[in-house]
């Protein structure tokens, strides 16, 4: 039972930390339309960001700031921001398809980069002994644990009511002016181009915020956390739990994480050692078979924004 419960504060920590990946998102495709596919580089961004600035100083490699870890959170949040603002003033006036397009290759050719820089990144070893908030005054990692947990807790519930609080003024209004019709939000004299570049850099700094957060809590990271399926998996918990709500974007991080993990370990018990790298790819199988489930009985996720409830009772429906 001990182990149990002290795997679910860590399963819960994980999934806090996609939570925060999907508000992001959920910023930018939800209430504005930004096809990013790009979530994985801007979680490494951050990641990167802040394990350079507070780690210590790495032989041959460049860092060793030693800083305060909240200020290594923040830079990683500026610096997933400031990627944002150079990558969305050359994509952002490309729509859907094309967007995504551009938006994978940025994360293919950042995972390269963190792959190749070693001087930067430490390459394919990765980046260890990052510091962990507190962690020598509690006397397990249990209680380390249940102290990031609460720490998780209170920055996702920060990051959703900062979030809340600026879609429902009239700079929401206007990325879901701009997400239902663009040229219409143009016509009316609004600066479209301007809100979608604020939208996706605000949006990515959340996802920074996450990169600095996971590294603080792991204590290494290296390029393989940063592959694509990672946005696969935000992008599958944010249409489950639905694209137009913050609220959604939490649920459906917690539930598609739940049933992820659940599935791994399923096939760790069933298969043989010999299938279990190929029985692997059945949970994305299964993941793909909940995507499909949930775009044909509710289209509109768990949580449906509370625009599109108004628009129905206004419908009589």
């Amino acid at each position: 039972m001990p182990d149990l419960a002290s795997y679910l504060v860590f399963f819960l920590v994980v999934a806090l930390t996609y939570a925060l990946l999907c508000l992001g998102l959920a910023l930018q495709w939800g209430f504005t339309g930004l096809f990013n596919v790009g979530v994985a580089g801007f979680f490494a961004i951050g990641a990167y960001a802040s394990a350079i600035l507070t780690g210590p100083d790495y032989p041959g490699q460049f860092g060793g700031f030693g800083l305060p870890i909240p200020l290594g959170w923040l830079g990683g949040m500026a610096a997933a921001a400031v990627a944002a603002l150079a990558v969305g003033a050359l994509t952002l006036r490309l729509r859907q398809d094309y967007l995504a397009i551009a938006t994978f290759g940025v994360a293919v050719v950042i995972q390269l980069l963190a792959l190749n820089l070693e001087s930067l990144t430490g390459g394919a070893f990765g980046l260890g002994f990052i510091p962990r908030p507190l962690f020598g005054r509690f006397g397990s990692s249990t209680a380390f644990n249940l102290f990031y947990l609460a720490l998780m807790t209170s920055l996702v519930g920060l990051v959703w009511l900062a979030l809340e609080a600026l879609v429902r003024g009239p700079w929401g209004r206007v990325l879901r002016a701009i997400r239902e019709d663009e040229t219409a939000a143009e016509a009316l004299g609004k600066p479209v181009f301007r809100h979608r570049l604020e939208s996706f850099a605000i949006g990515s700094a959340v996802m920074g915020l996450a990169g600095g957060l996971y590294a603080s809590f792991t204590g290494f990271i290296a390029p393989q956390d940063f592959q694509a399926i990672l946005t696969f998996q935000v992008w599958a918990m944010l249409i489950v739990g639905g694209a137009g709500s913050f609220a959604g974007a939490v649920l459906g991080a917690v539930a598609v994480w739940a049933l992820w993990t659940a599935s791994g370990a399923l096939i760790d018990q069933l298969l043989p050692a010999a299938f279990q790298v190929r029985g692997a790819a059945l949970q994305i199988v299964l993941i793909g078979v909940v995507l499909a489930a949930t775009l044909v009985l509710r289209p509109r996720g768990l949580i449906v924004e509370r625009a599109a409830l108004s628009a129905r009772a206004a419908d009589g429906r």
